[in-house]
C-alpha cells in the first residue's frame, strides 16, 4: 500500500521520486507510516498534505481537521476514552448518519464499535493521525483538569451489572473495557456511588448557561453538589445514555432508560430520564436502593390508632384501600409494606405498576406499558382472569380504571391503589368527580390514607429551641393550647457533617387514616361536601395530617418549620 500511495504522491507532484525512495528506505529501517516518514524527513509539512491522496486511494472522503471547527455536542457522542483508544473523532451528524474522522477507515472493528456506542450509521472519513489527536485534546479538553476532579473519587465498588445485554458486536468485552477505564467514566460512576452512599433518592445533572450543575435529593430536599466543568456536559450525558441503553444520537426528544449497578453486596436500580432544554439535555436519575425500603408498618410513623385501623382494613377479604398524597410522599412504601404484611402462601397477590420500583418475593408484579396498550385498566382486566385474592394498581387515574377496581372490590377482591389528592375527604369527591356513583364508592371503600413525609431532626446535632414569644405564637397557630405551649420543648438540628449541615437526617411519615364508618358511608351516599366529611372525621376523633405532624413535634422528632411546610392549609 505504501508503494502504491507513493506512486500517487509522485504522479500528483506532492513529492519527487528521490524523496519517495528516501522515505521508503527509512520506513523499511524504522517502521511507521509513509506520511510520518515524509514529514520527518521534511519533504512535506505534515501528514495532512497527503490525506486527500490517501482518501482517493482508499475510496473514502478526506478531511483536514486543522482547518475545521467541530460541534462539541457532536464530538460528545463518542466517549473520550473510545476516541483516544480508536483514534477517531465525530465531525458531523446528519439525521442518523454520523461522520467520523479516523486514521484507519479500513478497520471494521472500530467502525462497528462506534456504531454500537452511538446507535448511528457511521460514515468514515480519513484524517491524519496527529491531527485527530490534536482535535481530541482540543474538543474534549480533559487532561489535567479531569484528572484533578476524579483523583479523590472512590467508585471501585460500583459495578455496572447490565449494559446493552443481548446485542453482539466483535470483541464486545474489549469495547466494554474501553468504556469502563477512562477518567470520565470514573467521574460518572463516582457521582452515582456518592449519591447512593449519601442516601439520595435522585441525581439531577442540569445544563444551564455556562454552568453544569449537579444536585442530589436527600430527605426530599435538593442539595447542590460541586459544579462540573461546563465543557464536559455532552460527554457526561453521553456516558449516562450509554449506561442506560438510550439513543446517544437523539437529543431532541425526552428519553427514559434504566441502569442496574452493584455496590458492595447490594444491587441498585436507577431510572434515568433525559429532557432537552434550551442549553442542553437535563438528566435525572432516580435511585431505587432496596436497603432504603422500610417494609415494617410499625417503622413508618403511624400513630397507634391509625396503624390499627390501617392493618384492619388491609386484612379484610375484599374492598378498596386508597393511599393518597403528592409525588414523593411515600405512597409506594406504604403499599409495599401493606403487601408484605398480607403476603401469605395461601393468597395470590398481583400488582400493576408504572414502573415496578422494587421486586417483592412471592408477588406477581406487572410493569404497565401504555404505549403498547398495557394500561392499568387492561392489566386489571387480565388480573381478574388470573384468580387473584389481592390486587394492587399503581394509580387510579381515570374512570375506566376506577370502575374495574370497584367491580373487583365488590366481587370479593382486596384492591390497593393510590390517588393524587390532598387529603382523605377530597379523595371521596375525586372518585365521584371521575364518574363513579356515590353508592358504589360507599359500598366498596374500606379506608383512605393521606400521607406526607416530614424530615427528622439529626440526632447528632439536635438542640433545644430557645423559648421566644414568636415561637409560642407559631405553636398556638398550629393548634397547641397556651398551657401546652408553656410546658413544651421543641428542637432543631444545628447542622453537622453527618447530616450534610442540614440539621435533618431521614424522614418519617405522617398519616391521616380515615376508616369508612357507617355514618361516613351515609354521608358519601348523600354526596356530602368535603367540609361535612371533615366535620365527621373530627367527631370520630380521626387524626388529621396536621394532628399527626403535631404529635411528631411533641415527641421532639421534627421541627416547627417542617410541620408548617408539610401541612400548609390543614
Amino acid at each position: 500500500m505504501g508503494k502504491k500511495l507513493g506512486e500517487m504522491l509522485v504522479s500528483e507532484g506532492v513529492v519527487n521520486r528521490q524523496q519517495l525512495d528516501q522515505a521508503l528506505e527509512r520506513q523499511v529501517e524504522l517502521g511507521g507510516k509513509l506520511g510520518e516518514n515524509l514529514a520527518e524527513l521534511g519533504f512535506i509539512e505534515s501528514e495532512e498534505e497527503i490525506i486527500e491522496v490517501l482518501g482517493r486511494q482508499l475510496n473514502v472522503g478526506a478531511m483536514k481537521l486543522s482547518q475545521m471547527e467541530l460541534d462539541p455536542e457532536v464530538v460528545g457522542m463518542v466517549p473520550v476514552e473510545m476516541a483516544q483508544k480508536f483514534n477517531a473523532i465525530p465531525v458531523d451528524l446528519d439525521g442518523n448518519s454520523l461522520t467520523v474522522a479516523v486514521s484507519d477507515p479500513g478497520n471494521i472493528f472500530v467502525l462497528d464499535a462506534l456504531k454500537f456506542v452511538t446507535g448511528c450509521e457511521i460514515v468514515p472519513v480519513i484524517a491524519a493521525e496527529s491531527s485527530i489527536q490534536k482535535a481530541i485534546e482540543k474538543y474534549y479538553q480533559l487532561g489535567d483538569e479531569l484528572a484533578e476532579i476524579v483523583k479523590d473519587i472512590v467508585d471501585e465498588e460500583l459495578e455496572l451489572v447490565q449494559e446493552r445485554e443481548g446485542e453482539e458486536i466483535p470483541d464486545l468485552q474489549v469495547l466494554k473495557s474501553a468504556v469502563q477505564e477512562a477518567p470520565l467514566v470514573k467521574l460518572v460512576n463516582g457521582i452515582i456511588s456518592d449519591a447512593i452512599r449519601k442516601g439520595a433518592s435522585d441525581i439531577h445533572i442540569e445544563t444551564h448557561e455556562q454552568v453544569l450543575r449537579v444536585r442530589y435529593r436527600i430527605d426530599g430536599t435538593l442539595m447542590d453538589m460541586s459544579p462540573l466543568p461546563y465543557r464536559l456536559k455532552a460527554a457526561i450525558v453521553s456516558r449516562v445514555k450509554i449506561m442506560s441503553e438510550l439513543d446517544i444520537a437523539e437529543r431532541r426528544i425526552p428519553q427514559d432508560g434504566r441502569i442496574k449497578v452493584k455496590m458492595g453486596n447490594k444491587n441498585v436500580d436507577i431510572r434515568v430520564s433525559t429532557l432537552p432544554t434550551i442549553f442542553g439535555e437535563k438528566v435525572v436519575m432516580r435511585i431505587l436502593d432496596p436497603t432504603n425500603l422500610m417494609l415494617d408498618l410499625t417503622d413508618l410513623g403511624f400513630e397507634k390508632r391509625a396503624l390499627a385501623d390501617f392493618q384492619t382494613a388491609i386484612q379484610k377479604p375484599y374492598g378498596i384501600v386508597l393511599v393518597t398524597g403528592p409525588t414523593g410522599s411515600g405512597k409506594t412504601t406504604s403499599l409495599y409494606s401493606a403487601m408484605t404484611l398480607i403476603n401469605k402462601p395461601d393468597v395470590n397477590i398481583m400488582t400493576a405498576e408504572d414502573p415496578v420500583e422494587y421486586h417483592l418475593e412471592g408477588i406477581n408484579q406487572v410493569h404497565v406499558h401504555p404505549e403498547i396498550g398495557l394500561t392499568f385498566a387492561s392489566a386489571l382486566r387480565a388480573f381478574l382472569r388470573q384468580d387473584p385474592n389481592i390486587i394492587m394498581v399503581g394509580e387510579i387515574r381515570d374512570l375506566e380504571t376506577a370502575e374495574i377496581a370497584i367491580r373487583a372490590a365488590l366481587t370479593g377482591h382486596l384492591v390497593l391503589s393510590t390517588v393524587h389528592t390532598n387529603d382523605a375527604p377530597s379523595t371521596i369527591n375525586r372518585l365521584v368527580d371521575m364518574g363513579i356513583q356515590p353508592f358504589l364508592v360507599s359500598s366498596s371503600l374500606n379506608l383512605i390514607v393521606a400521607q406526607r413525609l416530614v424530615r427528622k431532626i439529626c440526632p447528632r446535632c439536635k438542640q433545644k429551641d430557645e423559648p421566644t414569644a414568636e415561637l409560642g405564637e407559631f405553636l398556638e397557630q398550629l393548634g397547641f393550647s397556651p398551657q401546652e405551649v408553656k410546658n413544651m420543648d421543641t428542637f432543631h438540628g444545628s447542622g453537622c457533617e453527618e447530616c450534610h449541615n442540614t440539621g435533618f437526617s431521614g424522614r418519617l411519615g405522617i398519616y391521616e387514616v380515615l376508616p369508612m364508618s357507617a355514618k361516613m358511608k351515609e354521608l358519601i351516599v348523600k354526596e356530602a361536601s368535603i367540609r361535612e366529611l371533615r366535620k365527621q372525621m373530627v367527631q370520630e376523633h380521626v387524626l388529621t395530617l396536621r394532628d399527626a405532624a403535631m404529635e411528631k413535634l411533641r415527641q421532639g422528632i421534627t421541627t416547627v418549620e417542617e410541620v408548617i411546610r408539610e401541612t400548609v392549609g390543614e
